[in-house]
């Protein structure tokens, strides 16, 4: 008989999730950042890239907390949101558009991650992994600090210049 799967095996599951994606997306900010044609974009996937390394260590010290090695686990979730974005880079190139997209991208992608951050918080509470709470708050607050500069880079910039294209 299997044995029962519980809170914590979940929590376990889930932070081996958002460990791969945060890998995953390290990788992907790069590309993103040369692909973008605005040099605030630039600036703001590879301030992102940094923020990201942070993330990934303190993930690593919650496994170290639960006294689990730091693994992943596939995230089709992610790498689907990662090839949706390659998927614009390469279709948009050279486009009044791609900053855009590159920007939707991006959003697509903290959208997930706060979703697992905030999740994993609530079961950290839950399972009185206390001292993981701050930890991922850390990331989380990241991430939508992250979500919310990219509203107003779109807002300010990109989503004017890809729609000023358009009208002409």
């Amino acid at each position: 008989m299997a044995t029962e799967k519980t809170l914590n095996d979940l929590f376990l599951d889930t932070l081996k999730d958002i460990y791969f994606a945060e890998k995953q997306i390290l990788k992907a900010l790069p590309k993103m950042a040369r692909a973008a044609q605005s040099e605030e974009g630039k600036a703001g996937f590879l301030k992102h890239r940094d923020e990201t390394e942070a993330q990934i260590e303190r993930l690593e010290q919650v496994f170290e907390m639960l006294g689990k090695a730091a693994r992943g686990k596939t995230c089709e979730a992610i790498q689907g949101i990662i090839a949706e974005g390659e998927e614009i880079m390469e279709e948009y190139k050279g486009t009044a558009a791609l900053d855009a997209g590159l920007i939707a991208s991006a959003q697509a992608v903290e959208h997930y991650e706060i979703a697992r951050y905030g999740t994993l918080m609530a079961w950290a509470k839950q399972l009185g992994l206390n001292e993981a709470i701050p930890l991922l708050d850390a990331n989380l607050k990241e991430e939508i600090a992250t979500d919310q500069k990219l509203t107003a880079l779109g807002e300010a910039a990109a989503n004017p210049k890809a729609s000023k294209q358009a009208a002409e």
